[in-house]
């Protein structure tokens, strides 16, 4: 697809914006990890180019991300040596294998994993994540350090402490938020969020609000890494790989979500097999620039996307953002405000939350609103692997209810009406005497073998005249396991004893040749399996002509 230029003025002030937030953001989840708090930009540098070039994303930015930095941590903590001097190698290395992992699951296509999440999953996902990105903001714009490390501690906590906030701080994260609230409102085209940083950052240097105890970033290291292999030892790299496991689900997890999400709101396509390749290559590159592991990022994805971003330039924009600063524009950074960033994470995270679609998935069916809430709770309550596996857990339980348990129906005639229909669903639909026509709408398997002869028989005996024949209609039976074709077998037997003819309708090729394999078409019989119901009640009224047909004894 070419590029065009109407998207660049949305990618160049989301690049600008979210390299803004990212700086800082990113220093942060360094010190998280446990690294040198530079060693965080470094972390961002390759992903922005290894994933615009292979990513399948438009608007997704990867690089670090505070789930795993917080892994990183737990990780590397019991192979520190006394002087933590091979911290920043065993963080490269954890980088390397997550990486080396993540490609391995490429080239296995492992990508598919990620259809097990359904929207319901998505739109919970987006609010516990919304409702997490929110919370760790509490800090930012109260002035508060919290020592509470979930996040209902730490909604209690600064409950708890609203005496002590500092109010300044308050006050100008509180003006920021309703900036970027009204500018949203009013003027949707205006890039509010740069607008909001540039404007706190000249407030900070004109009335020296860093003096009055408004948390500034602070001063930011210079220069840039070059590509080495991390110094550690072959038991360190064993070690590791548990860890690093670990860290490729939640990662690729995450990854996933995130750009399925707005590859939903945005109205295109991802590939999840590609979104390995390009998570893994990204956080090779990561751990060769002397960084730790990397994912996505909601928040800076959100931020991009609340300014127009339109493709990865936006990616590349940040990155000469990054570069410059790093090399030129240092001091700039310095005098830009913490609760001004914190308030445009919890204006982007406000975006995350979809109301309507917990509406909409509660009037469609009240499990799909159910499986959005338990994600939801799981990623509060848990964490954001745990609460996912969870909700994918339940959603495959209740896909395989619906397997297990299908619709079915017995098809019969319509007054007025061409074709056959289900008679529960038409007033004065009657069966042809003599013959069911049944429809199972869901592949005969384990699952549902002795569900499929029980509905069966039970709509053989639901009739009031004596049945003849019984015609499975296949339509929605696209395959069979041998446990059904067993079952086939049984019901083939026990209609016969009763002098009733199995016969089958509208037979897919597939199929065919799956009850051809299992010998099941010999004992049905090649006669007795038709292309279309029509044919099937022709035979049936030739071999069945209306005077020949009895009527059930009472």
């Amino acid at each position: 697809m070419s590029y065009q230029q109407h998207w660049l003025r949305g990618d160049v002030l989301a690049g600008v914006t979210v390299a803004a937030y990212l700086i800082p953001q990113c220093m942060a989840y360094g010190e998280l990890a446990g690294v040198e708090p530079v060693a965080g930009l470094w972390a961002i540098l390759p992903p922005m180019i290894i994933y615009t070039l292979l990513g399948s994303s438009p608007q997704l930015s990867v690089g670090p991300e505070s789930t795993t930095a917080v892994m990183t941590a737990a990780a590397i903590a019991p192979l520190l040596t006394p002087n933590g001097s091979n911290y920043s190698s065993l963080a490269a290395l954890l980088a390397l294998t997550v990486g080396g992992i993540c490609v391995v699951g490429y080239v296995a296509r492992l990508g598919f994993l990620a259809d097990l999440l359904s929207k319901p999953i998505l739109v919970g996902y987006m609010a516990g994540v919304a409702l997490i990105m929110i919370a760790g903001q509490l800090g930012k714009i109260s002035g508060l350090s919290f020592e509470a490390e979930t996040i209902l501690g730490e909604v209690q906590e600064f409950l708890s402490r609203l005496h002590q906030i500092h109010w300044p701080t308050f006050i100008l994260a509180a003006l920021v938020l309703s900036f970027l609230f009204i500018v949203q409102r009013r003027f949707s085209t205006v890039p509010g969020p740069l607008i909001a940083v540039l404007l706190a950052t000249a407030a900070v240097a004109l009335f020296n609000l860093d003096e009055k105890g408004i948390a500034v970033v602070g001063a930011i290291p210079a220069g840039l890494p070059y590509p080495q292999l991390p110094s550690v030892t072959l038991d360190d790299a064993l070690s590791l790989i548990a860890s690093a496991i670990g860290i490729a689900i939640v990662g690729y997890s995450d990854n996933a979500l995130t750009a399925r999400a707005f590859a939903a709101r945005n109205g295109y396509k991802i590939d999840a097999n590609q979104e390995l390749l390009a998570l893994g290559l990204s956080n090779v590159g990561t751990g060769l620039l002397q960084g730790f592991p990397v994912s996505s990022s909601g928040s800076r994805t959100v931020i991009g996307d609340s300014l127009g971003s339109k493709t990865q330039v936006f990616s590349l924009v940040a990155l000469v953002v990054v570069v410059t600063v790093l090399l030129f524009l240092r001091p700039l950074l310095a005098l830009f405000p913490n609760a001004a960033l914190g308030a445009i994470v919890i204006f982007a995270a406000t975006k995350l939350i979809e109301v309507p679609e917990f509406i909409r998935l509660q009037q469609f069916r009240r499990t799909e609103l159910a499986l959005a809430l338990i994600t939801t709770i799981g990623v509060l309550a848990t964490d954001i692997l745990v609460g996912v596996a969870v909700a994918v857990g339940l959603s495959v339980i209740d896909l395989f209810a619906r397997v297990a348990r299908p619709h079915d129906a017995v098809l019969g005639e319509v007054p007025g009406l061409q074709g056959l229909h289900d008679i529960q669903d038409w007033q004065g639909a009657t069966t042809i005497p003599g013959l069911v026509i049944y429809r199972y709408d869901a592949p005969l398997c384990f699952a549902n073998a002795e569900n499929f002869k029980q509905r069966a028989l039970e709509a053989i005996a639901a009739e009031t005249s004596s049945v003849q024949w019984f015609v499975l209609n296949t339509e929605a039976i696209v395959e069979i396991d041998i446990t059904a074709v067993d079952m086939l077998s049984e019901l083939h037997r026990e209609l016969a004893s009763q002098n009733i003819t199995f016969a089958m309708a509208r037979v897919k090729q597939d199929l065919y040749a799956q009850l051809k394999r299992s010998g099941l078409l010999m004992t049905i019989g090649v006669d007795h399996v038709y292309p279309t119901l029509h044919t099937a009640i022709a035979r049936f009224e030739a071999a069945h002509p209306a005077g020949n047909r009895m009527e059930r004894p009472e």
